[in-house]
């Protein structure tokens, strides 16, 4: 059962070369891009830390027992099969049926995410039914809920740049309330890399 009010689900792939990130290896190579993500990881898990909500780690293609993520502070899960959406409906529902009142999903891709942007979305929740972190490719670096709503995760072509504004069409057909955090930078490609602050470490490696 849940021991607070609040949850937050933390989507991550176990680091593995060849299979993180393969947008950004295509420019980046196997090796390099690795690294990026290995750093992305560890800049999730040092602001999540800090919160004082519970904390799940949903992994794939399996569950790490002996990583970053400390056992003691984060909970550990395995992501089930189907596509993006099918797998954070699942996370949901499991949050929600264990007793959560308040839940955010959040991903491992970005950099500009900071402590208190998970802070805000929390406190929206209080007032909002949804609250939404749009990436600026036409995502979203984190999608919040007080309650299970499924049509949220259906009828979206995933990895696009339709998929934020396709939540907000759904969010206002069943006429929920919705706040919206400040717009990031989700690192999937090479551009996107160059746009981050990460981007200066690796910008001698990034092959033209």
């Amino acid at each position: 059962m849940a021991k607070g009010k609040e949850l937050l689900i933390i989507f991550a792939k176990v680091p593995e070369l060849g299979k993180a990130k393969t947008r950004l290896a295509v420019d980046l190579g196997d090796e390099q891009t690795l690294e990026v993500y290995r750093e992305l990881l560890e800049h999730t898990r040092r602001i999540t830390l800090p919160l004082s909500q519970d904390k799940i780690v949903y992994y794939t293609p399996y569950i790490d027992t002996n990583d970053q993520w400390c056992n003691q502070y984060y909970q550990k899960a395995l992501q089930p099969e189907g596509d993006l959406g099918e797998r954070m409906r699942f996370a949901f529902s499991q949050g929600f049926a264990q007793g959560y009142s308040r839940i955010c999903i959040i991903g491992t891709d970005c950099f500009d995410l900071r402590t208190e942007h998970l802070e805000q979305a929390f406190d929206a929740l209080q007032k909002h039914n949804v609250v939404l972190g749009p990436s600026q490719d036409g995502g979203y670096y984190l999608l919040g809920m007080n309650q299970l709503y499924s049509s949220l995760f259906s009828n979206k072509v995933w990895g696009t740049e339709s998929v934020a504004d396709d939540t907000r069409r759904d969010i206002k057909q069943q006429q929920l309330s919705l706040r919206e955090l400040p717009t990031l930078n989700d690192i999937d490609n090479i551009n996107d890399l160059k746009q981050s602050p990460l981007g200066s470490k690796y910008v001698n490696k990034i092959v033209e």
